[in-house]
């Protein structure tokens, strides 16, 4: 397992630790950054703009509801660490794909 996300079998929790680029002119899963994902948002990060598309991207991308995506710590750093509840199968091999890109 990578060091930028752990799954907490006991909360059922994935936690994921990601570095956060806002104003990009995509938002896309852009590979490591040291310890965490990088990830590039296509939103300033004004008024909780970025943090929301963050939240949304990752959400549709693991096929969730919005209530089990949340910022955890970080929301107004780039270096956040998200909770996703109750992630399941599919998400956790999605973090194995992503850990290759």
């Amino acid at each position: 397992m990578s060091g930028w996300y752990r799954f907490d079998a006991v909360r059922n929790v994935l936690c994921i630790t990601l570095h956060v680029q806002p104003n990009a002119r995509h938002t896309e899963i852009a590979g490591r950054h040291g310890e965490s994902l990088k990830v590039r948002v296509a939103a300033p990060a004004l008024e909780g703009q970025a943090n929301a598309l963050l939240i949304e991207f990752l959400r549709k991308t693991m096929d969730l509801p919005a209530q089990r995506v949340t910022i955890a710590r970080g929301t107004r750093g780039r270096r956040k660490t998200v909770e996703v509840i109750a992630p399941g199968v599919a998400v956790l091999r999605l973090m194995e794909d992503w850990d290759r890109t």
